[in-house]
């Protein structure tokens, strides 16, 4: 009884040492990221969290009115954690044509004003890379005031291949056809071992950073994100996190940060379950606390559920996400909850925990209509 309550002493005591770092603006280190993933006390590092985050963004929420457009599921890479992929046999493999991205955008267009079409994709075995700089091109053509949000670091690399450019070229050619801002999908978890085990065809994480740096470089600015709950340590979410803050230290081109709770349903991960509603809100106020450079912190209600979503806004996260329409990623891996909100819903949900409903565009400038 002793002993325990002076591990609980010296427990609290490191927590205060951290809270200190926080509440004077000084940078946590790895142990400090560490010891709050061990630290058992959710609601001290939820209020350091908010704290910090109010510090940022006062009691503004952050969400866009945008659709999601997945234009093929036909994948060569067939990632253990994914749902999604199909071969390209199955009855329900599909590959959209610009014509159809369009009508698919034109049709919920009017009744939803969107400002942004967020684009991700499979690596297609056949398609030409005339394919996606002519996607770009028609939808910047036929909606020019909409933001194209689209391709994770993976699918550029991959446009790099088919193409024989160099991975600076691709970013160019789409820039030059409309591109806006690239998503921060297909981080994963950084450790290579796990990787190996979840998706060892897909690029390494260096690769992943590097894309993203040469994007930044270019004056294209992106996300980052991080999958959780496929049996990685806390070491290796620490390092993932490392490894992002250093480069937006470098070139500060990350807008936001997403932390992706792994959906376990369809997929050939075996023996893995959801990840638990404490672990969620700590992955998010941890992210909060030691991405000391990045203003704003996702959450994604699509894989939390819209209760503890809205929770997750008194632990850090700024940004509800948007409206999507129709979210199929985590769909296919059996997420429940909405594949989509109506702006009236969102304004509802963020108004109920007292933050002020603030619609931003891709780059996050606020939009006053």
């Amino acid at each position: 009884m002793i002993n325990q309550n002076m591990n609980k002493a010296i427990e609290n005591k490191n927590f205060d040492l951290i809270r200190e770092k926080v509440y004077n603006n000084k940078r946590l280190q790895v142990e400090d990221a560490l010891f709050l993933f061990k630290y058992n006390d959710l609601i001290s590092i939820g209020e350091l969290a908010n704290f910090k985050n109010s510090q940022v963004n006062g009691n503004r929420v952050y969400y866009i009115v945008n659709i999601h457009v997945n234009y093929t599921n036909i994948c060569v890479n067939q990632c253990a954690f994914c749902a999604f992929y199909r071969k390209g046999k199955e009855i329900d493999a599909y590959t959209m044509n610009t014509r159809e991205i369009i009508e698919y955008i034109k049709t919920n267009y009017k009744a939803n004003n969107f400002r942004e079409v967020h684009i991700v994709g499979g690596l297609h075995p056949s398609l030409p890379y005339s394919f996606y700089i002519d996607m770009i091109c028609g939808i910047k053509k036929e909606f020019p005031n909409l933001l194209i949000q689209a391709f994770t670091a993976v699918e550029i690399d991959y446009l790099s291949k088919i193409s024989g450019l160099s991975v600076g070229e691709v970013l160019l050619d789409l820039k030059n056809s409309g591109l806006d801002s690239l998503p921060g999908g297909g981080a994963e978890i950084f450790n290579p071992v796990i990787r190996r085990r979840l998706c060892p065809q897909k690029i390494s994480g260096e690769r992943w950073i590097q894309i993203h740096k040469i994007a930044h470089e270019l004056g294209i600015p992106s996300n980052a994100s991080m999958l959780y709950g496929v049996k990685e340590s806390y070491e290796d979410r620490v390092s993932h996190l490392e490894a992002i803050r250093n480069a937006q230290d470098e070139l500060a081109g990350f807008k936001s940060f997403i932390p992706f709770a792994f959906q376990p349903k369809n997929t050939a991960v075996k023996n893995s379950n959801l990840t638990s509603g404490y672990d969620d809100l700590k992955v998010i106020a941890i992210s909060r606390l030691f991405l000391d450079n990045f203003k704003h912190i996702k959450t994604f209600f699509v894989n939390l559920g819209i209760n503890l979503a809205q929770v997750s806004l008194s632990f850090g996260a700024d940004d509800f996400d948007g409206t999507l329409v129709e979210e199929k990623i985590s769909h296919n891996a059996g997420s429940t909850n909405p594949a989509g909100l109506s702006v009236k819903k969102v304004k509802k949900i963020i108004e109920e925990t007292g933050n002020i409903p603030t619609e931003r565009d891709t780059l996050y400038n606020a939009v006053f209509s």
